[in-house]
């Protein structure tokens, strides 16, 4: 199964670091975020990547293409536009997904999630997706859990103090594609809310460690996380 990552926006709130370098090579510990999640990934055998490339895009294949000698890695780097958004981005893949199956994640975010696990729950429910989700105090959008743990509605930036958010990892169904429009199209909005109502989208409630790295303080806090034995979102 590829796993697609979107790894082509600016990263204004962390603007310190991004100002020099696109914000998936921010570096926690000695590499950068982006190798922190590919290593998760490839920890549970996947190992075929779609890079979906933008802000600073050639930095970031230049970067992997150096590590190639040593990861036992597939990358496709994909140049998808300065400004498209995330739904765009996706839709640009298409070529590369093959029709399959594919997994999705964000260029920011770590976690100890046990992605057999998550495929194994996207294979049992036959959903057009899978949303990883997780609890806490949160900016995010926010998700209702229904019977079976089915999506029946998506929700932005809520009053609530506490909540299931979008955790960010995915499993998808080619089919998903016919839900993006265009360049323009927000995939957390639209196509999530569309396929929520519709009883297509499902979520993979993970109880672990999950952190994004929004900010320099989120950055500064997952430095020292990296500095632990074992790192928490590493698969010993």
């Amino acid at each position: 199964m590829k796993v697609l990552i979107l790894a082509g926006g600016f990263g204004t709130r962390l603007s310190e670091e991004t100002n020099l370098i696109p914000k998936p090579l921010v570096k926690i510990g000695e590499k950068p975020i982006l190798w922190h999640i590919m290593k998760h990934y490839s920890a549970f055998g996947y190992n075929e990547f779609v890079i979906l490339l933008g802000y600073k895009g050639e930095m970031i294949e230049e970067y992997f293409i150096n590590q190639l000698k040593v990861l036992n890695w597939d990358i496709t780097f994909l140049n998808t536009g300065l400004k498209t958004d995330t739904g765009g981005r996706i839709k640009r893949a298409a070529q590369h997904i093959d029709n399959q199956t594919f997994m999705l994640t964000y260029g920011d975010g770590l976690a100890d999630i046990d992605l057999i696990q998550l495929s194994s729950f996207h294979e049992k429910h036959g959903g057009m997706a899978t949303m990883t989700s997780v609890q806490l105090a949160s900016r995010f959008g926010i998700i209702e859990i229904g019977e079976n743990q089915r999506v029946t509605q998506f929700k932005e930036k809520p009053k609530e103090n506490e909540a299931w958010i979008n955790g960010g990892f995915f499993i998808c169904e080619p089919g998903i594609l016919d839900y993006i429009e265009n360049d323009s199209t927000t995939f957390e909005k639209d196509p999530l809310a569309t396929l929520a109502n519709e009883g297509k989208l499902f979520t993979y409630q993970h109880h672990g460690f999950w952190k994004c790295m929004d900010t320099l303080r989120d950055k500064r806090e997952l430095d020292k996380l990296s500095n632990n034995s074992p790192i928490p979102w590493l698969k010993q």
